[in-house]
């Protein structure tokens, strides 16, 4: 006779599967994690709860550069000690964190929210790239630091953009090649990261 096997209650079921998917998580992780929240004490479980909800009602995109704020303009968009001649192109939110831990740049972000894909279907529609050029159109803007990640998706979106910037004038420039491809630059260490910025390239 085989083995029985035991199925989750319904509520365990639900936060698994909803666990499973934010990005990272496999199904076994994803059972971890759901066994973690049930030992935990009601508390803890409160807590966890009322900052999701606080995210969600909270934060929002900044208005100008589409990187998570508090307000309708982000903190670095707010400084005025930050050198507006100059912006630095990311792919997502977590790769402005990164930058910022250098303490090397001072200039302003964009925030394109992913990559030129095709065969996902996601091209420069379907990206921040419209509000980028808009911002450059009136001449305050004299450099564009592309800092996409070092993988195919993100060189590709590199190129489309330097092709559409340089048509304006405005000098464009990549991290140096001190980032491996392939190197994600959300992990990538602060002194890598620094040198890359500092020995950055004027694409031709």
């Amino acid at each position: 006779m085989g083995r029985q096997s035991i199925s989750l209650t319904e509520p365990v079921a639900r936060l698994v599967d909803a666990l499973h998917k934010l990005p990272g998580i496999g199904p076994k992780s994803a059972q971890r994690l759901a066994y973690y929240l049930l030992q935990a004490d009601k508390e803890q479980v409160k807590a966890l709860s009322e900052a999701i909800t606080m995210v969600k009602e909270k934060v929002s995109l900044c208005s100008v550069c589409f990187n998570i704020a508090d307000s309708e303009k982000c903190e670095v968009c707010r400084d005025p000690q930050r050198d507006a001649s100059m912006i630095c192109v990311v792919e997502k939110p977590m790769d402005v964190l990164p930058i910022e831990r250098t303490k090397v740049y001072k200039g302003l972000y964009h925030v394109l929210h992913g990559t030129i894909a095709p065969t996902e279907g996601i091209g420069p529609d379907q990206l921040r790239v419209r509000e980028l050029l808009a911002r450059l159109r009136d001449g305050t803007v004299k450099e564009v630091m592309l800092a996409t990640n070092p993988n195919v998706e993100g060189e590709a979106t590199a190129m489309y953009l330097q092709k559409q910037i340089g048509a304006m004038g405005v000098r464009v420039t990549r991290l140096a090649r001190g980032l491996p491809f392939g190197a994600d630059l959300e992990y990538t260490d602060d002194v890598t990261l620094t040198g890359a910025i500092q020995r950055r390239e004027q694409i031709s």
